[in-house]
């Protein structure tokens, strides 16, 4: 592949997670004000945010089969196609509709579906047109892109709702345009070289995976949603306090949010282009990650001034930056190409639903106790932390058949988990 062509499919694919993470972080500003323009509760708000990621947390098994069935640009091209209708709609709803709540819930759950092919899919298309290093490099990018979309969307939601609260809403449509084109353009699927195989041969497959390397793909899995559930838990507690709190809103408050996503972007744009595909050193990168979360979170409960409060909550950001690309880089490599969809969207299913579950449970932890929220965020941060090192053991890496396509990552490097 060209160097110039890689770039532009590289800025395709990177693109997809981008347009996926608008989904949430760019509304999350807006929470406050929805609660008052349309009459509703803090936690009805937070379900725009919930009902979103348990759609797509439901849908992103069938579309990662239906894309190892037939090909990624197939369902990554109409999923983002519908994710901006389902925009559009709650941007009219909110507009011109009365009972506006539903409808905006109806046009977050299209969205929610469309948003089930896009990043997870993205992970497994990296996977089939990269290996090797390059593919560990450019699923950091990928990780950096969804970052980057968590750092801009809070300052492009509060931009946008400068003109009219349900601004970004009608965002959504705009941004998904571009990502079209770039992928129709510059991504060039690799022709499959046999039939997809059957429904039947494919589970018994699946099962076969998830038989062999079930305890630690399930234990990333849990580890992918824990990053995701405290991450989103704490901006939403964080966007609630700068509000109430401190009186800051509009898109100096989008610039406070962006402030702990920038860090995690960094960090996983730096620890993508780093690890490789040594596995054992993506073990050390995750629990060195998840025990930055443990010691962040545990020190959030002395610091109530905001400064100090921020710098904190960046350490947690770059654990988060830390674990992220190493578990992308796991699992993508995990199964051969023909399984990968299901399996990288399974994990995308499971991250769905870390973001879905943080907003409301943090709504009821800040209503319970600050302290108390903080030492359970920090517990259980030390609990993955210490499965993950307990439930992934590496051996020494087999140098044969290093470029077969035949093989998985995991089969050469002889990750077991006995």
């Amino acid at each position: 592949m060209a160097k110039k062509s890689k770039g532009l499919v590289i800025l395709a694919i990177g693109s997809i997670p981008l347009i996926m993470t608008l989904g949430n972080s760019m509304l999350i500003p807006i929470l406050p004000r929805m609660e008052s323009e349309l009459g509703i509760t803090a936690f009805q708000a937070s379900l725009t945010i919930t009902v979103f990621s348990i759609t797509a947390a439901i849908s992103i098994p069938i579309l990662g089969y239906m894309s190892d069935r037939f090909s990624r640009k197939t369902i990554i091209i109409p999923a983002l196609i519908l994710y901006g209708i389902g925009g559009l709609l709650a941007g009219v709803a909110a507009a011109w509709f009365n009972g506006a709540y539903i409808w905006i819930m109806i046009g977050r759950a299209l969205q929610g579906i469309g948003a089930a092919g896009t990043a997870p899919i993205a992970m497994a298309l990296t996977g089939d047109l990269f290996k090797g290093g390059d593919q560990s490099k450019v699923l950091g990018i990928v990780e950096a892109s969804n970052g980057f979309g968590k750092v801009l969307s809070p300052i492009v939601g509060s931009l946008l709702a400068l003109v009219v609260w349900y601004g970004p809403f009608w965002g959504f449509p705009v941004f998904v345009l571009i990502s079209v084109l770039l992928t129709t353009f510059f991504v060039k699927e690799k022709k499959k070289k046999k039939e997809a195989p059957p429904l039947g041969k494919y589970v018994k497959g699946l099962f076969s995976v998830f038989k062999h390397e079930g305890r630690w793909l399930f234990t990333a899995y849990l580890a992918g949603a824990t990053c995701l559930f405290t991450l989103f838990g704490i901006l939403f507690y964080l966007s609630d306090t700068l509000e109430t709190q401190y009186n800051i809103d509009g898109v100096l408050k989008g610039a406070i949010l962006a402030i702990p996503l920038l860090f995690m972007m960094t960090t996983s744009l730096t620890t993508g282009s780093k690890i490789g595909k040594d596995i054992k050193r993506m073990k050390k990168v995750i629990i060195t990650g998840f025990l930055l979360m443990t010691i962040s979170f545990a020190t959030l409960v002395f610091f109530t001034r905001l400064v100090p409060f921020i710098g904190i909550l960046a350490i947690s950001s770059v654990g988060t930056g830390l674990v992220l690309p190493c578990l992308n880089s796991l699992i993508t490599g995990s199964v051969g190409a023909e399984r990968r969809g299901f399996v990288t969207s399974l994990y995308g299913s499971v991250r769905f639903l870390g973001v879905a579950a943080g907003p409301p449970l943090f709504e009821a932890l800040m209503n319970w106790s600050r302290t108390g929220m903080f030492l359970a965020t920090a517990g259980l941060t030390f609990f993955v932390g210490l499965l993950c090192l307990l439930l992934i053991h590496v051996k020494k890496q087999n140098k044969s058949s290093e470029d077969s396509e035949t093989n998985t990552l995991f089969t050469k490097l002889q990750l077991t988990t006995e």
